[in-house]
């Protein structure tokens, strides 16, 4: 994961706690968010893991219960080994495999969190979030206002939350932070919307990223 990319992450984190009015904060406000958000998400990856194991754990104690409980092995003497037994791909079993399934993308969630907090600490992640809500804090009126303009037919503030916080840091980038790649910060906003929202959020994300991208070409022509 590289650390722009764990950093508007941490950025949806960070914007999601906001209780006030994003003017009203301060850098060292800012970083003190960040750090409660990384211990945070390192508690959830932890507690996912954990989950994780116990699921898998579970999945085994299946399987080794139905090879002992196989009228083939129940005939054969107490002392011996159990032998394989076919498993039959049942109801039953397809569902335990997509639950094993829905195990692994925890897991791998987990683990993206891990890495995630671990770049945290470099420095680079914590500097580009609270770069990301500093530029949002000084542009705030006119970005909304782009979300407003471009969000035909619905009110800023009916939007979904996190739409709306994903929407703010791509537009923030976009439009303030110069060695922000267009591409990568468009791509990154859908990943996110994708990650924590709806199944209709990153279209519509998309949607109004293009008409600021179209906009800030307007404006630099």
């Amino acid at each position: 994961m590289q650390a722009r990319r764990a950093a508007r992450e941490l950025a949806l984190i960070l914007f999601s706690q906001f209780d006030k009015k994003i003017t009203q904060y301060n850098q060292a406000e800012f970083e003190d968010i960040i750090l409660k958000s990384v211990r945070t998400l390192t508690n959830n990856a932890i507690d996912e893991l954990k989950v994780s194991v116990g699921a898998i754990n579970a999945m085994k104690e299946y399987v080794d219960t139905y090879e002992a409980e196989s009228p083939v092995n129940l005939s054969r003497p107490l002392q011996s080994n159990n032998i394989p037994v076919a498993l039959p791909m049942t109801s039953d079993l397809s569902g335990r495999l997509d639950e094993l399934l829905n195990i692994c993308e925890k897991v791998v969630l987990a683990l993206e969190i891990a890495e995630m907090t671990a770049l945290e600490h470099t420095g680079d992640v914590k500097n580009y979030v609270i770069e990301i809500a500093s530029t949002f804090k000084d542009h705030a009126a006119e970005i909304d206002g782009l979300i407003q303009k471009f969000a035909h037919g619905w009110d800023i503030d009916r939007l979904v939350k996190i739409d709306k916080d994903i929407l703010r840091i791509a537009i923030a980038e976009l439009m303030y932070i110069e060695s922000a790649p267009v591409k990568v910060v468009v791509d990154e906003a859908l990943e996110l919307a994708k990650k924590y929202s709806t199944d209709d959020s990153s279209s519509f994300i998309n949607g109004i990223l293009g008409k600021v991208i179209d906009e800030k070409k307007r404006r630099n022509d």
